[in-house]
């Protein structure tokens, strides 16, 4: 007798926007491999969500209010019972394909986790994300946002940094090194997930094959001030937790140049007073993220070279593709430290 495929939860966080789940619900039941259960977990929807939800056949988690991405995938991390789980954000619509591919490259006992290529909803030749980086200056890229879909992200590598937007993890992975970071809220917990998985050498794979289309900041729009706010703050926080002081003072050039970047990007879009918050934010709660830092199971050694991996990914495909103006100048002004 042929295997049994491997069972899946689909764990879906929601905030509002009934359509844009329904369309998800409807396409997680076009899926070619079986899923054995979708948790909806609701953070204090108003719309009718949960209720859509829970006519559709998916099982219902009510937080009561808006708790946040990460104390609600949490939950239903917590909820699930299957081997394997995938995270996906309720503004997302993956190919038929999407969870076989997901899990077919991950069959290796050496694979963690698994993200597939996510292209834009208002244009689909475009590059929404892929798999996530992170510069030395502790700022993230979703390798190829914005850019022409093309050859260079058609190719399946190993990665340590899986967007929560839409991808599949290992049950065992969140025993192994725990779930992901309520202090974060939402914005960057995934980003900090991938820090614990490099600096503890749990890898996963990029797999081109599986696509879904996404919306993108459905919930309150990526400019919006709370948004810059949390992304803000959770800069600092990813400095606090993966940063010791020793090299901290090494990176503090990077770290400078790419925070006082990213407060300009906002500044053009109207959100500077969100950024300055958000860092006073980080800063006022940078003790109590330290200390909850993993300095004792990660190398400083490693985790630098973490970092200039991933910083060299990032100018790596910038190059193959087209210099954004952000990326331009950090690298020039930190003499391009990835090589």
């Amino acid at each position: 007798m042929p295997a049994m495929p491997a069972e899946v939860s689909i764990i879906i966080p929601v905030w509002n926007g009934q359509a844009l789940l329904e369309r998800l619900l409807a396409s997680l039941r076009a899926q070619t491999h079986p899923i054995t259960a979708v948790l909806v977990i609701d953070n204090g929807s108003e719309d009718g969500a949960p209720e859509l939800a829970e006519r559709m056949g998916a099982r219902v988690i009510r937080m009561g209010s808006n708790t946040g991405f990460s104390r609600a995938v949490n939950r239903g991390i917590q909820e699930c019972a299957t081997d394997w789980l995938a995270i996906v954000n309720s503004d997302v619509e993956p190919a038929p394909n999407w969870l076989a591919g997901l899990m077919e490259a991950a069959r290796p006992a050496d694979v963690w986790f698994a993200s597939g290529k996510l292209l834009s909803a208002s244009r689909r030749d475009t590059i929404d994300g892929t798999y996530d980086a992170i510069c030395r200056g502790a700022c993230a890229w979703r390798v190829g946002h914005g850019h022409s879909d093309g050859p260079e992200f058609s190719c399946a590598r190993k990665i340590w940094f899986a967007p929560g937007t839409a991808s599949l993890f290992r049950s065992e992975l969140f025993r192994r090194i725990g779930l992901f970071d309520d202090r974060f809220e939402s914005y960057l917990e995934d980003v900090e997930l991938g820090l614990r998985c490099a600096g503890l050498n749990y890898s996963g794979m990029y797999v081109p094959d599986a696509v879904a289309i996404h919306v993108g900041s459905a919930a309150l729009g990526q400019w919006h001030p709370a948004t810059v706010r949390r992304i803000s703050r959770n800069q600092v926080f990813l400095v606090a937790k993966y940063y010791p002081a020793r090299l901290l003072l090494r990176l503090l050039w990077p770290v400078l140049v790419a925070q006082t970047l990213w407060g300009g990007i906002a500044l053009r879009h109207g959100a500077f007073w969100a950024f300055l918050s958000g860092k006073l934010d980080g800063l006022l709660s940078f003790r109590a993220a330290r200390q909850s830092g993993h300095f004792s199971a990660i190398k400083s050694d490693w985790l630098l070279h973490v970092l200039q991996e991933s910083e060299a990914e990032i100018r790596r495909v910038q190059r193959q593709t087209s210099f954004d103006w952000y990326w331009r100048v950090y690298f020039l002004l930190t003499s391009g430290g990835a090589d």
